[in-house]
């Protein structure tokens, strides 16, 4: 079993914010996947369901942000799981939008959710680093990740959630490299995956028209001494 955690904060007004952006993702996964309805548990929203042959808790507490590991620790205890079952999914300042990375374990960088988590179950969990973009300045930050995405947010960041629930088998199974690429055919499609936009046009083989070859000039039957005779007449 694993336990997927999305950090955020609980309530409508907090919804749309970047510091969400792990409970959008569960949203995402748990409607594509045919979960359970979502109920209040672990001092959280909990939905099951499976995800490829894993049995799999999405967990989205609900102690806000600075809480996150109180959740987390119960989910848990009661699950009997360890730390290494667990993947938390959240947002990172330190990558672009719509960027993603896989980590286990490591430290906090100033991330509240995480540093509850660590607090109560230690770092041994894997991360989910979902890009939202630095607002250039530390006296911004808090501001920045409690504000909704922009609206010029909205194509990339509906490309991660689908391709973070395209990939959310291989996560659960521990297949990182095939997760990352199930993420990146959504966000950063191959260019030879479809016809290229600015192609030249092709001409169907019915419509092609084939140039008719030069005649060959004929032979010409003089000998050499003929040919300088007629060059003086």
């Amino acid at each position: 079993m694993k336990l997927i955690v999305g950090l955020g904060n609980p309530g409508a007004k907090y919804a749309q914010n970047r510091h969400n952006i792990g409970f959008m993702a569960l949203d995402r996964i748990a409607e594509d996947h045919g979960f359970a309805p979502w109920k209040s548990r672990f001092q959280g929203q909990v939905s099951e369901g499976r995800l490829g042959s894993e049995r799999v808790v999405l967990l989205k507490p609900q102690t806000f942000m600075n809480l996150s590991g109180q959740a987390v620790s119960e989910a848990m205890r009661y699950l009997k799981l360890d730390p290494a079952d667990v993947i938390v999914l959240h947002d990172e300042l330190d990558l672009a939008p719509s960027k993603l990375r896989l980590k286990q374990g490591g430290g906090h960088a100033g991330h509240n959710g995480l540093r509850s988590m660590i607090q109560h179950i230690g770092d041994g969990f894997a991360r989910v680093r979902l890009g939202i973009g630095h607002p250039g300045h530390k006296d911004a930050v808090a501001g920045y990740v409690l504000r909704d995405f922009a609206k010029a947010d909205a194509d990339w960041l509906d490309d991660l959630m689908r391709g973070i629930s395209d990939g959310a088998a291989y996560l659960a199974a521990g297949d990182g490299s095939r997760f990352q690429n199930a993420v990146a055919q959504r966000v950063a499609p191959a260019r030879n995956a479809g016809p290229k936009a600015d192609a030249p046009a092709q001409i169907s083989a019915p419509q092609a028209r084939v140039a008719k070859p030069a005649p060959e000039p004929e032979p010409d039957p003089r000998s050499a001494l003929q040919k300088l005779a007629d060059k003086f007449r």
